[in-house]
Order: structure tokens, then C-alpha cells, then sequence
């Protein structure tokens, strides 16, 4: 796997469960779970044999996300295994529960965290589900609090953005430059068979409509921006079962797990377009 078109960048999305409800969310797991993986994760030793396999095949970067990672009681013991294998480590996180002692504790193995930050207005972000429970939505005071507390840890950081219906009008100039992320990512929403498509109608925006937003900041150097046929098919992915899946046709398909047939096998079965993952700037200098 360590060929010149290898992408070496892989998301583990190791947990089903999640304490916010997004309505867009295109990584919820419910076939997952009503199929094959009842509790939405696997048993704490199987995902740190994941974690081993993913280094062995040349990975160079993880991302723990879910769900939402946090929930993982054992998380901080995948961080460790993941950094003592050489990687660099990060976390996508709605950031509830991003404690000072969780920010202590994993500071000397985690070097990004990553925060889904969608609208700075708490109406908006109740409209979307970005909230606990659908019904606690984070405070701007919130994430400015958070983000220090981050930065003061000395852990690199990434704002993710989902922009919809509900915040494509919105302005973050003044957010981002005040809190200065290393990358600010920021991507159309997605519609994926299976995930969301009960939901995403009302969410879904056009290309035009996500251009104003990216137009709106043009002069943020860190921004990222990922339109959905950027984001189709160039993240190497593997669901809360173990198994590598890609969404090149508008919905999840899956690998064997990892841990059944090797992680070579199960990654060849994935079509991963290496060439969309290094054009949307994935291949980036992410030492912290």
C-alpha cells in the first residue's frame, strides 16, 4: 500500500453513537447498527487492532471521528496506540464534551482537534440539530471559551463548517480571524442514500449558493472549501464495524472488516480517487 498514489490520510469512524442530532449528518451508522454492529462500536481490543493495522499499511494520519468520538470511554487509550505507532492524531469533535480534564489529559498524544462549528447563532444551530439532544445548542461564548482552552493545551486546530440552507447567508470573517484555526474546512452538504436522505432536503443548497458563502470569505487565508464533488470518493474511510467505505455512488459501500480479511485486501476493495484527495488540498503539513 505505500505506492506513490496511496492516500495516507484515513478517518476512523470508530463510534455509531452521538449526543447531538444533526439532520444532515452523513455519517450516522443506522445500517450499521440495525445489521451487523448492534451497539454501534467495536469491543475496545478490536479498535485498537485496528488503529495497529492502519500504521502497519503506511497510514500517516488518523482521525478519530463518529458519531462523536468523545462518547468512547477508551478513546484516550486509541489516541496513545495510534501516536506510539507513529502517527499523527486528531479528533472530530461537537466539542460538548471537551473537558479540562480530557484537554490534560490527552495533550501528549492528540495533536488536532477538529470542531464542527456550523452557525455561531444558537436558533440556527437548534433548526439543524446541532445541539445535545437536539435541544442544547453550544453559545458563541461557548466556542471561544473552548478554542482557548485548546490553543492553551497546545493542540493544533480545525474548525469544520457544513453550510446549508440555514447558515449559508451567514458571515464568520470576524469569528475565524478572532480565533485564527490552522485550517477552517468548510463543505457543501452532503446527501447520502441511507444516512440522511430521509432528512437532507431541507438542508441541501446549490453550488451557487455555496460559492457566495465561499465568496463571502475569499480573504481567509486558512479556508478550505469542499464542494460535494470534491468531497465524493476522495476520504478513505472506515465505518464503527472495521470496514473501509467510500460514497463514489451517493451512498456507503463497504468493505469486509479489516480485521477478517487484512487491511490490504479490504482497502483494494475501495475505488479511493487519490487525485480528487490531493486537488481538495487533503495532503497538507500536519505536524503540529
Amino acid at each position: 500500500m505505500k505506492t506513490q498514489l496511496f492516500i495516507p490520510s484515513v478517518n476512523f469512524h470508530l463510534w455509531e453513537p452521538c449526543n447531538m442530532r444533526c439532520k444532515f449528518c452523513f455519517a450516522t451508522f443506522q445500517d450499521v447498527k440495525q445489521t451487523i454492529l448492534p451497539k454501534g462500536h467495536l469491543p475496545k481490543e478490536e479498535a485498537l487492532k485496528v488503529v495497529r493495522e492502519i500504521a502497519k499499511a503506511g497510514f500517516k494520519k488518523i482521525t478519530f471521528a463518529g458519531g462523536e468520538p468523545t462518547l468512547c470511554p477508551w478513546l484516550p487509550e486509541l489516541i496513545r496506540e495510534a501516536k506510539d505507532q507513529g502517527l499523527t492524531t486528531m479528533i472530530v469533535s461537537n466539542g460538548s464534551r471537551l473537558t479540562d480534564q480530557f484537554l490534560e489529559q490527552n495533550k501528549s498524544h492528540l495533536d488536532w482537534i477538529a470542531i464542527s462549528i456550523d452557525s455561531l447563532n444558537s436558533s440556527t444551530n437548534l433548526k439543524i440539530g446541532r445541539a445535545i439532544t437536539g435541544k442544547k445548542a453550544l453559545t458563541k461564548t461557548c466556542y471561544f471559551n473552548l478554542i482557548k482552552k485548546i490553543e492553551d493545551n497546545g493542540y493544533g486546530l480545525k474548525i469544520n463548517t457544513v453550510v446549508n440552507t440555514y447558515n449559508y447567508q451567514e458571515d464568520f470573517n470576524v469569528f475565524i480571524n478572532q480565533v485564527n484555526p490552522k485550517r477552517w474546512k468548510v463543505l457543501q452538504v452532503l446527501p447520502i442514500e441511507g444516512q440522511n436522505d430521509v432528512k437532507v432536503d431541507e438542508f441541501t443548497i446549490s453550488e451557487t449558493q455555496f460559492s457566495e458563502f465561499i465568496s463571502r470569505h475569499k480573504d481567509i487565508q486558512c479556508i478550505v472549501p469542499e464542494y460535494n464533488s470534491d468531497i465524493t470518493n476522495s476520504y478513505v474511510m472506515i465505518d464503527p464495524a472495521g470496514r473501509f467505505f467510500s460514497n463514489e455512488k451517493g451512498k456507503h459501500e463497504y468493505s469486509k472488516p479489516i480485521l477478517d480479511i487484512g487491511i490490504k485486501q479490504a482497502f483494494k476493495s475501495r475505488n479511493y480517487d487519490y487525485t480528487k484527495f490531493i486537488s481538495r488540498d487533503g495532503l497538507y503539513n500536519w505536524t503540529n
